[in-house]
C-alpha cells in the first residue's frame, strides 16, 4: 500500500507545470559548470528577481538551503554560549535544537490557547525583553497555525530594536487574507531578518530553496551567507519558473482555504475534540488523549500519515498536513469511519 504523507508540511499538489518544463528543458551545462552570474553583479538571477519582488536592494537577499538553513546560520553567527534567544511556547522544534548546538539559551514566549485558536501573548513577550540576544517570531507558526497581528509587529521592532529579530515566515502566501510583506520593514529596522521559502506554497520543499530580506544591521551575516561559485542553478531556475506562475499557486491557496474550513466543521461537530485556525497549510486538532494510539494505528493501516506528537504540550494532538482536496476527503472519511469504533470516542456527534 502506498502511503499517503500528510505529516511533514509538504504541498501535495506539487510544482507549477513552468517548473516541471524546467526540468524537462534542463541543459547539461547546468549540473557541470558553476555559475557565471557574478559577471552581473550578483551571484543568482534569483536574488534580483525577489528584490524586484520585495522592494529592497539586491544586496539585502541572501539565498540559502531552506530557511531551516538561514535560521540556523544566524543562530550560529549572532549566539555565544550562555546567550539567550527567545522563542514561540509552542513552535517548531528545530529553533531549540539549533540554540543547544551553540549552548544558547533558550526562553520560551507563550502562546495562549483558546477554544477556536492560539495568539501571541504580546505583555509576557515584552517583559521577556531584559537580557534577551535574539528574538525569533513564526508567522504563521507551526504547528499551532496562527499568524503574528499585524497590528503589534512594529510595536514589538520598537521593544527589541537593539537585537536581532528574526520573522520566519516558512508559510507566507497561504493564508485568507495576506497582503502585508514585511520585507519594507527592513528599512525602518536594520535588525529585522525576514525568511521565505519555497517549499510551502510553491511545492519545492526537495529543491531547497529559501531566502531572506535583511535589514542594514546584517551587514557581516550577508558577507558570511555569501557562496563566491554560486548557488544550485537548477532550484534557481525552478524557482525562477514558480515565480512566473501565479495563477497556478492563487488557486492551490484557494483549494487549501476551502478544505481548512472543511477540516473546521468537521471536527468541531466531534464532542472532545478542538480544531485551531490556521492561516497555514496544516490544521492541528486536539483530542481526547486515550483516542490517539487507536487512531493512529487505523489511519496507518489506510496508508494515512499525519503528525502525532510526543511533546508534553501536544500529545493529545496531531498535525494534518493539507493534502489535495481528494486526499483530505479521504482523510475525512477514514476518521468517520475509526472514531466510532474507538470507545472513548464514541460519543461524537
Amino acid at each position: 500500500m502506498k502511503e499517503t504523507l500528510l505529516d511533514r508540511n509538504e504541498n501535495r499538489y506539487g510544482p507549477s507545470p513552468g517548473c516541471i518544463q524546467v526540468l524537462r528543458d534542463l541543459d547539461p551545462e547546468f549540473l557541470f559548470n558553476y555559475s557565471r552570474d557574478f559577471r552581473q553583479g550578483h551571484y543568482s538571477p534569483l536574488s534580483p528577481r525577489l528584490a524586484g519582488l520585495h522592494g529592497v536592494d539586491e544586496k539585502r537577499i541572501i539565498l540559502s538551503y531552506g530557511c531551516e538553513d538561514l535560521i540556523k546560520e544566524a543562530v550560529h553567527h549572532v549566539l555565544r554560549k550562555g546567550d539567550r534567544i527567545l522563542v514561540p511556547s509552542a513552535s517548531w522544534w528545530y529553533y531549540r535544537a539549533v540554540a543547544d548546538e551553540v549552548e544558547g539559551e533558550t526562553v520560551e514566549y507563550p502562546l495562549a490557547e483558546t477554544p477556536t485558536a492560539y495568539v501571541y501573548d504580546m505583555e509576557r513577550l515584552a517583559a521577556l525583553r531584559g537580557g534577551a540576544k535574539m528574538l525569533l517570531i513564526a508567522s504563521p507558526n507551526n504547528p499551532t497555525g496562527n499568524i503574528f497581528p499585524r497590528e503589534r509587529i512594529t510595536g514589538v521592532m520598537e521593544t527589541f530594536r537593539d537585537i536581532p529579530v528574526i520573522l520566519d515566515q516558512a508559510y507566507f502566501g497561504l493564508a485568507d487574507h495576506e497582503d502585508d510583506d514585511y520585507a519594507h520593514l527592513t528599512e525602518r529596522y536594520p535588525n529585522l531578518l525576514v525568511l521565505r521559502t519555497f517549499s510551502k506554497l510553491y511545492a519545492l520543499a526537495g529543491a531547497r530553496i529559501g531566502y531572506g530580506i535583511a535589514g542594514a544591521g546584517y551587514d557581516r551575516f550577508i558577507k558570511y551567507c555569501s557562496r563566491n561559485l554560486g548557488y544550485n542553478r537548477v532550484s534557481e531556475r525552478l524557482g525562477l519558473a514558480a515565480l512566473d506562475s501565479p495563477d497556478y499557486y492563487e488557486e492551490i491557496r484557494r483549494r487549501m482555504s476551502e478544505d481548512r474550513a472543511l477540516y473546521y466543521a468537521y471536527f468541531r461537530s466531534l464532542d472532545g475534540f478542538r480544531v485551531y485556525q490556521s492561516q497555514a497549510n496544516f490544521v492541528l486538532i486536539r483530542f481526547p488523549r486515550s483516542v490517539g494510539p487507536g487512531l493512529k494505528r487505523a489511519l496507518a493501516d489506510r496508508g494515512l500519515v499525519i503528525k502525532f506528537f510526543d511533546e508534553p504540550a501536544f500529545l493529545d494532538c496531531a498535525r494534518i498536513s493539507l493534502g489535495t482536496s481528494e486526499e483530505n476527503a479521504r482523510l475525512i472519511r477514514a476518521f468517520q469511519e475509526i472514531l466510532p469504533g474507538i470507545p472513548t470516542a464514541a460519543g461524537a456527534k
